[in-house]
C-alpha cells in the first residue's frame, strides 16, 4: 500500500487542509510539533493574497491558517531551488500577511502573531540545524523586542535533508520523525519505520 506524496504542494494542501476532522487533527499535530506549543484549535483562511495596488504580487499561499488568538500562520512546501532568492521570496510574504491586518482604528499593540514556515527540501543555511526561528535583532544579536510574545512577525525554516534517515525511529524527536513522514509517506508499508508510524500514531 502506498500513499501520497506530500512533497507535492498539492498533496500537502490537500491533507492538511481539507475540510474534515481527520485533517484537521493532522494539522493541529504538524503545527503543535514544530512550534513547540498546543494548539488546540485552528481554521484553513483563504490562501490568495489580494493585491492593495496593481504593481504588487499576488502570490497565492500553500496554505494559511488562523488560530483562536488570530495568530496566522502560512506553511510552505519548498521541493527545489529556484530563480527568485527564496528567503526573499518568504520575507515578503510574511511582510504581506503581517500588513494585511484589520488595524483600523486600532493600536499597534493590538497586532497579531504572523508566522511563515517553510518546509524546504534543499540546504538553505551552513549549519546543523534542522529548523530555525528568524526574527528582528539587532547586528549584534539583541532582540528588537524585551519579551518574546511582543515578537509578532517569524520566519521559521525546516530544512527537511538535515535529517539523519537512518537514525533508529525510537532515537528520532517528533520533528524528525514527522519530516522523516514526509520524505517517504509515499512508500506506504513498504518502509518500515512508515509502517511502525501507521501503527502506532493514530494520527498519522
Amino acid at each position: 500500500m502506498r500513499s501520497a506524496n506530500l512533497l507535492n504542494d498539492f498533496a500537502f494542501k490537500y491533507v492538511f487542509g481539507e475540510d474534515c476532522k481527520e485533517a484537521n487533527d493532522a494539522l493541529k499535530s504538524l503545527l503543535t510539533v514544530f512550534l513547540e506549543r498546543k494548539v488546540e484549535h485552528v481554521v484553513v483562511k483563504n490562501s490568495e493574497m489580494v493585491k492593495d495596488y496593481t504593481k504588487m504580487k499576488s502570490p497565492r499561499l500553500d496554505l494559511l491558517v488562523e488560530f483562536d488568538d488570530q495568530t496566522s500562520v502560512d506553511l510552505e512546501m519548498q521541493l527545489r531551488q529556484t530563480k527568485d532568492n527564496l528567503l526573499n521570496r518568504f520575507n515578503y510574504y510574511l511582510a504581506r500577511l503581517h500588513g494585511s491586518q484589520d488595524m483600523e482604528g486600532k493600536s499597534y499593540s493590538q497586532l497579531k502573531e504572523t508566522i511563515v514556515m517553510v518546509f524546504f527540501n534543499l540546504i538553505i543555511a551552513d549549519d546543523d540545524n534542522i529548523c530555525s526561528l528568524y526574527t528582528m535583532r539587532k547586528y549584534s544579536g539583541i532582540p528588537l523586542v524585551k519579551e518574546e510574545k511582543e515578537d509578532r512577525m517569524k520566519l521559521m525554516t525546516i530544512e527537511m535533508p538535515k535529517v539523519d534517515l537512518h537514525k533508529p525511529l525510537e532515537d528520532m524527536n517528533e520533528q524528525e520523525k514527522m519530516i522523516y513522514y514526509f520524505l517517504n509517506c509515499h512508500k506506504g508499508m513498504d518502509d518500515s519505520k512508515i509502517k511502525m508510524m501507521i501503527e502506532s500514531d493514530e494520527i498519522i
